[in-house]
């Protein structure tokens, strides 16, 4: 078994990480980035202005990949000793793709922070973490943002 930890580059997820290395027992540590596709964006935002839009796949795949290797250096920093991870395509919705990677590994537990988006992009578009928790059908961990002071 393993944890899976939802890493997207944000403080929070950052968060997410150095607590999981702090708190939790030693286990294998699976380190999770979903990146989306262009059409899954415009099927999503179907008002985007497609003028302003590029077809930059490849380059969302790469920085969801130095994201996804971003967050395994943080967890090793951190003190996690077995860490890989994955960059994953998102085909429907970033909070299912969670869940499935999660099915898929069994995971003994999910690791996310509480917000990687602004509040009003988060507001406008539901919050991952919250589907994360609804859905997933193991334990799942949100680790809210540090407090002003950095005291958890």
């Amino acid at each position: 078994m393993s944890i899976l930890i939802a890493y997207d580059g944000s403080a929070d997820s950052r968060s997410a990480i150095e607590f999981a290395a702090k708190h939790l027992a030693p286990e294998p540590v699976v380190v999770v980035t979903v990146w989306e596709p262009l059409l899954v964006q415009l099927r999503r935002y179907p008002l985007a202005d497609l003028a302003a839009v590029t077809d930059g796949t490849d380059e969302w795949r790469e920085l969801a990949e130095r994201h996804a290797e971003e967050g395994a250096d943080l967890a090793r920093a951190s003190g996690i000793t077995e860490v890989t991870h994955r960059a994953v395509a998102d085909r429907e919705s970033i909070w299912k793709t969670i869940v499935d990677v999660a099915d898929e590994l069994d995971a003994s537990l999910i690791v996310t922070g509480s917000r990687g988006l602004s509040e009003t992009r988060s507001v406008l578009l539901g919050s991952v973490s919250n589907h994360v928790l609804h859905h997933a059908r193991r334990p799942t961990l949100i680790v809210p943002p540090p407090a002003k002071d950095g005291a958890r």
